[in-house]
């Protein structure tokens, strides 16, 4: 599992290559008398955004590259069968049944079954799955709390490579119609392959693809049954009005079928996001240890996400890397983890296991900082932002073996404190505004009922509330004035879907992210969106485009003071409202377990 990521210039003096064991990103202290150029990060100011070139993401390119090459070879398949089909297959069973097939069913028309045929076909026409296409993609990217830009992608891409690989076969492929009466006019393609059950296959199969993976829930394998059942009924629709053969369908289900399996394992397969890796300066350097000592091993789970075949499954994985014995340790409403984890470092564990959501994560990063006792991600919860950024998987038991497999690694920390919200860390982002109101104004129920979309409909209600008004003080420079919709501070960027949301951020930096929202009507929220879309997982920092949509800041103390009180979270946890925010981080507080260079 790759965990290359491109790391930011070290930390300002008196950062984290300036503690004892900070982290492996920190550049070694200049040896007295040895002159240092600055590095980028110290030469600018930080009060004020820096450059907002972007640059290209390592990975996409190759991605692309993927797709084109591979679907070269589908589209050959593709014709390679349809002249199978015309040719030498033509005289030969089952092909020589196809005509029956077709009287069959023109036979067994009726004025109720042409409607409903009619309504079924137009579900896998080119207007209808355009449409669908463009809206399913506009609902990943503005309805989920954080926009998911990987699916989007693989949607669009899917659905536009099927067309393109059929347009292909049908200048290569000449097959005539039924020789029956065809209900529909007829296009002046050929009949091989199916475009409507293609098109269909692509967009309704790959939103089943996107439910099975990405939501939770029992309704989830219902849903995904009925969007994998609408090719199927679209292509015998298409036999129904004699417009195809049987074999004419079933290669429009392969054709959108492999645009699907080939984009989705170009954009989709593997872990959402890579993890950190280690400095440039560090490959002459003797690898990591892997592994941790096999000493007492205390596991804390979320019992309301981990059942009792979970945690037999997450035993037996221990007991396979020689942690016998583990302790397992479950969460309560009063204590989501700090305390349970508090008394395992106590009682002299030597590594804990925390399985939940990010919430639980927090609260045991919160008794581990400072301690140097490993802590094993084991992602559970809905977002697992962590894990991602990490580079771990999201399947539980995949990621404890992976960690497992690993080696400890130091990463930041965030502290944050205010009015009203003792000091507190954080892992992954805390914030105020439209982020915290969502959070704070979703039932468990509704979230329970529409998983995601639910953050989205309390979302919708705070688009038009008041601008909040805050003034910004970084690293003890001049404050600056702010309005904004959203205020974030990020120890790590990247986001569900593989997004990036805070291009520069990186959890073992010895620096923290600050990233202010403030679109304006629709031409801002559009200029907002593409700001994200061109940055990246390798962005730099600093606000896009010359507009005032999205800008970010890199800081190692930054105070914030809101005009008026307002909702704040914490690591996908709402807290205490209020006007003031002093967030800092602890270079190297938290020892985790991460992928080696090429798990």
């Amino acid at each position: 599992m790759p965990t290359d990521i491109p790391e930011r210039p070290a930390a300002l003096p008196g950062g984290p290559a300036a503690l004892p064991g900070g982290p492996v990103s920190a550049t070694p202290p200049p040896r007295t008398g040895e002159h240092t150029p600055p590095s980028p990060s110290a030469s600018r100011s930080v009060a004020e955004p820096a450059s907002s070139t972007p640059r290209t993401p390592r990975g996409r390119g190759r991605a692309a590259g993927v797709i084109a090459s591979t679907a070269v070879c589908q589209a050959a398949l593709m014709v390679g069968l349809g002249l199978l089909l015309t040719g030498p297959a033509a005289t030969v069973w089952p092909l020589t049944a196809e005509d029956e097939i077709a009287d069959s069913l023109e036979s067994a028309r009726t004025g109720t079954l042409d409607t409903v045929s009619l309504v079924v076909s137009e579900a896998g026409n080119t207007t209808t799955v355009v449409v669908g296409t463009l809206l399913s993609c506009l609902v990943l990217l503005l309805v989920p709390r954080l926009p998911r830009w990987r699916d989007a992608l693989f949607l669009a891409v899917a659905v536009s490579l099927q067309s393109l690989v059929f347009l292909v076969i049908t200048e290569a492929v000449d097959r005539n119609r039924p020789d029956v009466e065809r209900l529909d006019a007829s296009p002046p393609t050929s009949s091989y392959t199916s475009g409507h059950t293609g098109a269909a296959t692509a967009l309704y199969a790959g939103l089943a693809v996107l439910v099975l993976q990405r939501t939770k829930g029992p309704w989830r394998k219902a849903v995904a049954a009925l969007l994998l059942l609408l090719p199927v009924l679209v292509g015998i629709a298409r036999m129904y009005r004699g417009m195809h053969h049987p074999t004419d369908v079933v290669g429009g289900l392969l054709n959108g079928g492999l645009s699907l399996l080939i984009v989705g394992r170009a954009l989709l397969a593997g872990p959402h996001v890579p993890g950190v890796a280690p400095d440039a300066g560090a490959a002459d350097e003797e690898p990591p240890a892997r592994g941790v000592p096999t000493g007492r091993t205390t596991v804390v789970f979320n019992p309301t996400v981990t059942d009792e075949a979970a945690r037999a499954a997450l035993r037996r994985i221990l007991q396979d890397h020689g942690h016998h014995g583990a302790d397992f340790v479950p969460t309560t409403a009063d204590d989501p983890g700090e305390g349970q984890t508090a008394h395992a470092v106590r009682e002299g564990a030597s590594l804990v296991v925390v399985c939940g959501g990010d919430g639980t994560i927090r609260a045991a990063a919160e008794a581990l900082a400072g301690t140097g006792v490993p802590l094993a991600v084991v992602p559970c919860g809905t977002g697992n932002l962590l894990a991602r950024n990490l580079g771990l998987p999201v399947k539980p038991a995949e990621a404890l073996s992976v960690a497992l497999r690993g080696a400890p690694r130091r990463i930041d920390l965030g502290r944050i404190e205010g009015d009203g919200l003792a000091p507190a860390h954080f892992t992954v982002m805390s914030g105020a505004g439209l982020d915290a109101v969502m959070l704070e104004s979703t039932s468990d129920r509704a979230k329970a009922l529409m998983g995601w979309p639910a953050y989205a409909v309390a979302g919708l209600k705070e688009l038009r509330a008041p601008r909040m008004r805050l003034t910004v003080g970084i690293d003890g420079a001049r404050p600056l004035r702010r309005t904004a919709r959203m205020v974030l501070i990020a120890n790590t960027g990247k986001v569900q879907g593989g997004a990036t949301l805070v291009p520069a951020a990186r959890p073992d930096d010895g620096l923290l992210d600050l990233m202010i929202l403030d679109p304006r009507g629709p031409a801002g929220w559009l200029a907002a969106v593409a700001s994200l879309a061109r940055r990246g997982p390798e962005g730099g920092t600093g606000r896009a485009g010359g507009s005032r949509s999205v800008e970010y800041f890199t800081f190692r103390r930054a105070d914030i003071r809101f005009d008026a009180p307002q909702h704040r979270e914490l690591d996908g946890d709402p807290v205490s409202p209020g006007r003031l925010l002093t967030a800092q981080v602890r270079p190297g507080a938290l020892t985790v377990l991460m992928p080696v260079r090429g798990e």
